[in-house]
């Protein structure tokens, strides 16, 4: 029995710490755990969904197609007033022949079947209307001054009436704005002067849907038939006595 209380006084004592040398450092016991509770599982129920009806594609109506926008009704080409084309050739192998269309103001100039040149124009305007048809050069004239309105000028004059119509060099709004007359931008007034044969054949049309009629050839004179005898005058004879 004694020796059992030795053996529990030695293990307490080899359980407690030694304090240190310093009598000033003050050790603390340790803290005992406390053992942790555990928490029983909460159960946390599952939201019900009621079940997505499939839904309907929706059905794309079909567009209907754009309308084309309407074409503006102008020259079929893109130059602007007082531009031109021309194409210069050492000879040309016919007299050349020029087509003027007086709502899209445009002047063509061929060799035979062979377009050497377009330009713009600027033609009669209202009430001085230049007039359509078949013309012919009838006059050439380096310069020439209008004798019907005030001497105005006329460079590289090409006289198809002899009323004042002629094709020469002048100012291009862009629009019809001359007395009758022609005008041609100057650099093509000039160039389709010396390329020009008097005589040569110019044709002027209100619009290319509206060619010029077909000319029909004139109606034959009347023929009177000739007096039969009974109804020829007779001349009495100079030697009938009265």
């Amino acid at each position: 029995m004694g020796g059992l209380a030795v053996m529990l006084a030695a293990s307490a004592q080899a359980q407690v710490p030694s304090a240190p040398n310093d009598p000033a450092v003050v050790v603390a016991p340790q803290a005992t755990p406390i053992p942790a509770t555990e928490t029983p599982p909460v159960d946390v129920p599952t939201p019900q969904t009621d079940p997505v009806a499939p839904q309907p594609v929706p059905q794309v109506e079909p567009q209907p197609e754009p309308k084309p926008k309407p074409v503006k009704k102008g020259p079929p080409d893109s130059l602007k007033p007082g531009q031109f084309v021309w194409e210069k050739r050492d000879s040309y192998a016919n007299p050349l022949r020029m087509v003027i269309v007086l709502d899209i103001q445009r002047m063509y100039v061929f060799d035979g079947d062979d377009l050497v040149g377009f330009t713009t124009v600027s033609t009669g305007k209202k009430g001085k209307e230049t007039p359509t048809g078949v013309f012919n050069i009838l006059q050439k004239k380096v310069y020439h001054e209008s004798n019907i309105y005030a001497n105005a000028p006329m460079p590289f004059m090409q006289r198809l009436t002899w009323d004042g119509i002629a094709l020469h060099e002048g100012y291009n709004p862009g629009y019809p704005a001359s007395h009758g007359c022609i005008r041609l931008p100057k650099i093509f007034a000039k160039a389709l002067y010396d390329a020009t044969v008097m005589d040569g054949q110019v044709v002027i049309l209100e619009s290319l849907s509206k060619p010029l009629p077909k000319p029909q050839p004139a109606p034959e004179a009347p023929v009177e038939p000739a007096p039969t005898p009974s109804e020829q005058p007779t001349q009495p004879s100079p030697l009938t006595k009265k």
